[in-house]
């Protein structure tokens, strides 16, 4: 390790984690060997390396990485040959072909000679992020990486042919000698790469299919021969510590990895089918999870609105939309914007998707009867500021977040329901009287997620007429033009590259709390609100289609436009 930047020594000991006499011990030690102090601590038991190498990045400022659950990317490790990686004590982690950014981790980060060595033999312009881990760490993973096929097309045919890794040292012991191991990791690394938010593992009569959700849409990318599923799925059950005895019912898992030098957790269910058990793996990437609140790409007046709403001390704030929407992901952007040491942050979820730092976060969990009604209720009592509530799933829960609303705290949670609108009457039909959701219910954002459009290969012509109706613009002389998805290698062919959202927002004011209270209908409501400047969702769609951000094609396959054919 390398540890110039300050006495490592010193801040260990600030650290409490090794002692006056440990350090006098290793400074004795270092004056005989002449290795730094750092390796001295490791070489005598008194800390481990990972301890060491935590404590050196929170010195030097500077981002570190654990290597003992790392997922290898073959292109990165083509890059750099095996014998140059431990000749320069070094490991590259992944590689980004389109941005030329090679991640590394690196025991001496600050190492100029052989981060100089390094960019002379990668491409031009190729820029090198570098990432702190310790000197064994990196040893065994470039034993464990090297001398294997990584690609998934290299480790299938290893698979199907049952040819023998020669390029390995003979004896080598070890997991990765086992290729259904590396296609596991492979799958994964994929997967991650091309931004997927969910992996499909379906075992049909004769072949597994496997699907990739991007973009909101499935995509298969692989159908494997049927034998292949049993050693796959053993092995899924192990990373995510299931019982792979159990084959005749659901069970629920968990992964940590890194990807690319980032953690990465994998939410793991599975469901016994005819064909044999179904896997599916949700990616919780947590770079990726928690945006600020200014980018979730609400108009000026939206955002300014939802900063209103999130000012009010007390009340329950609303979000709603279809499993898949974002829902969770707005919440946080929420939850970040107002976390501070003067707040008290509670949540309770199912299960947590993304840590948070200073928020104290809870998952439901039913071998210890503790659901969201008991939850919040137990969650009253530890003095908090603000709760979120995962989700308001039936009368109990509701009923609590209200009580949780009414005396004085701030309340967060989602709502299965098609419109902000439509908030009210499921709320009235989960039995809360309109007399306590009058007044207690500070807003309702609606939302959705649309594929956004590729913007190296999108293409502009003037909107028709039918799509004028569509986007409300009938009267419009001059039409504007809509861009369309074309395809290109950026995109993987698709035509669009990553989603955003489209929202609604309903602040609930006087007038429309009295609406409530005497039940008035959603038609009513809607007319009220749109006379205080309320914007639907197919509005703030709209709003996207004519900034080129999406199609109206993908518009409409999300939000129904085809009321305004027939005004």
């Amino acid at each position: 390790m390398n540890s110039t930047a300050a006495p490592i020594g010193q801040t260990l000991l600030k650290l409490g984690l090794i002692s006056a006499d440990q350090l006098h011990i290793a400074l004795r030690e270092q004056g005989r060997s002449g290795e730094v102090i750092g390796r001295q601590l490791v070489r005598l038991g008194f800390l481990s390396e990972a301890t060491l190498r935590d404590a050196l990045a929170r010195t030097l400022d500077r981002p570190s990485v654990d290597l003992a659950h790392l997922l290898p990317d073959a292109d990165a490790l083509t890059l750099v040959p095996q014998n140059l990686a431990k000749r320069l004590k070094l490991i590259p982690l992944s590689y980004d072909a389109p941005r030329r950014l090679l991640v590394i981790a690196s025991a001496e980060i600050d190492n100029i000679v052989a981060l100089d060595q390094l960019r002379s033999l990668l491409p031009a312009g190729t820029e090198v992020q570098t990432l702190l881990a310790g000197d064994s760490e990196i040893a065994r993973a470039i034993d464990q990486l090297y001398g294997h096929e990584l690609s998934i097309d290299g480790i299938l045919h290893e698979i199907e042919t049952g040819e023998p890794d020669l390029r390995s040292p003979s004896g080598r012991a070890g997991e990765y000698a086992q290729p259904v191991v590396r296609l596991i990791d492979a799958l994964l690394t994929d997967a991650v790469k091309r931004d997927a938010s969910d992996l499909h593992f379906e075992p049909e009569a004769a072949f597994l299919r496997i699907r990739y959700r991007i973009d909101g849409l499935l995509r298969q990318i692989r159908a494997l021969h049927k034998s292949c599923w049993p050693a796959m799925a053993v092995r899924i059950k192990v990373m995510a510590g299931l019982n792979i005895a159990e084959t005749r019912a659901p069970q629920d898992g968990r992964i940590s990895l890194h990807v690319s030098g980032r953690p990465v957790d994998f939410r793991v269910s599975t469901l016994p089918t005819i064909h044999g058990e179904n896997i599916v793996l949700r990616v919780l990437d947590r770079q990726k999870g928690i945006v600020g609140l200014n980018d979730l790409g609400l108009a000026e007046p939206q955002l300014d609105l939802l900063k209103l709403m999130i000012a009010r001390p007390e009340g329950l704030i609303l979000v709603t939309g279809p499993t898949g929407s974002g829902k969770t992901t707005t919440l946080y952007s929420i939850l970040g914007h107002i976390n501070a040491e003067g707040i008290n942050i509670m949540t309770l979820e199912d299960p947590v998707e993304y840590p948070m730092s200073m928020i104290r976060q809870t998952a439901v969990a039913e071998s210890s009867r503790l659901d969201f009604a008991n939850g919040v209720r137990a969650m009253l009592r530890q003095d908090p500021d603000v709760i979120l509530v995962g989700e308001i799933r039936d009368a109990d829960t509701a009923r609590m977040a209200f009580q949780a609303a009414m005396t004085g705290h701030q309340v967060f949670s989602t709502l299965h329901t098609s419109s902000a609108i439509g908030a009210i009457p499921r709320l009235l039909d989960i039995g809360i009287l309109p007399d306590i959701l009058a007044g207690n219910i500070i807003g309702i954002l609606a939302q959705r997620l649309v594929r956004r459009l590729c913007p190296v290969c999108r293409e502009a012509r003037p909107a028709h007429n039918y799509e004028l109706r569509l986007l409300a613009l009938p009267d419009l002389t001059e039409p504007p033009l809509l861009h369309h998805p074309k395809g290109c290698p950026h995109c993987d062919f698709q035509g669009y590259r990553g989603r955003l959202a489209i929202m609604e927002l309903l602040r609930l004011d006087p007038d429309l709390d009295e609406l409530v209270a005497r039940r008035a209908t959603a038609r009513e409501i809607r007319q009220t609100a749109s006379q205080k400047g309320f914007r639907p969702l197919a509005d703030d769609g709209t709003r996207r289609v004519l900034d080129g951000e999406t199609s109206l094609e993908e518009l409409c396959r999300v939000v129904n436009l085809t009321d305004r054919m027939f005004p």
